[in-house]
């Protein structure tokens, strides 16, 4: 596997277990609809969070949520309400859906890892 998919899975990795520890569960990795894919699919109360996982070995071309563009918002709305759609009976009508990144940056020797709620709308 290149390094930056190793990177990328590691990142993936980090942010679940980043997640679980401030009280989310895991419902699906990496599901994928058509030519989009959703990195991870969170639950948290009432909320359905839909996370993108951005991991940059440095900040040196910007922060990982910068890389986070508007077609990539596309397709994930379109994953989701797939996603919705045929997992319609598993969920309560009163779930809110939010989209979030969770961004992560080599640190020297680790990685920062920051949760960004609401990180676009659903348009």
């Amino acid at each position: 596997m290149a390094e930056h998919n190793d990177l990328g899975k590691l990142g993936e990795d980090l942010a679940a277990s980043h997640l679980e520890e401030n009280g989310y569960e895991i419902i699906e990795r990496n599901y994928v609809n058509q030519k989009a894919e959703i990195d991870i699919i969170a639950q948290k109360g009432s909320v359905l969070a839909i996370i993108e996982v951005k991991t940059r070995s440095s900040l040196d071309f910007g922060s990982p949520q910068d890389f986070v563009k508007s077609k990539k918002i596309q397709l994930l709305i379109k994953a989701v309400n797939a996603y919705i759609n045929d997992r319609e009976k598993d969920f309560n009508e009163d779930l809110e859906v939010r989209f979030d990144i969770v961004a992560i940056h080599k640190n020297g020797e680790s990685f920062a890892i920051e949760h960004l709620t609401d990180a676009f709308y659903h348009f």
